[in-house]
């Protein structure tokens, strides 16, 4: 699976993003989830947020709750993370992986098991 990141950009501090994350070819039929990842300046990967194929679950890191939400969009290759009240600690760039257990245990935080990742996509919050 190839799997490219589009819409990153500049805003200011407030403002708000739509992350899309296309896959070639398209998602798997059954089981399967996506993961959201973002790398800051000088700092670790992280996973924020992941959802299954089914949209049974979707989680999201501390840092991001209450702001960001993530969907699948109306066909069967792309998913979304709608990015809001875009802070400058949320610089980075912007991840997305085929794989992982989007589910109601911890296990969508290992980042080991999303086996098909984007390029990433620049997102530069200004204060």
């Amino acid at each position: 699976f190839d799997l490219v990141e589009s819409g990153g950009g500049l805003v200011q501090a407030g403002g708000s993003l739509r992350l899309s994350c296309v896959s070639t070819p398209p998602f798997p039929e059954g089981y399967y989830s996506l993961g959201w990842f973002r790398q800051a300046p000088g700092k670790e990967r992280e996973v924020i947020s992941c959802i299954e194929h089914n949209d049974r679950h979707t989680n999201f890191a501390s840092s991001v709750k209450g702001r960001f939400t993530v969907s699948r969009g109306g066909t069967k290759n792309t998913v979304y993370l709608q990015m809001n009240n875009l802070k400058p600690e949320d610089t980075g760039i912007y991840f997305c992986a085929l794989g992982g257990f989007c589910g109601s245990d911890t296990r969508w935080l290992v980042q080991e098991d999303y086996l098909f990742w984007g390029r990433g996509a620049q997102v530069t919050v200004s204060s």
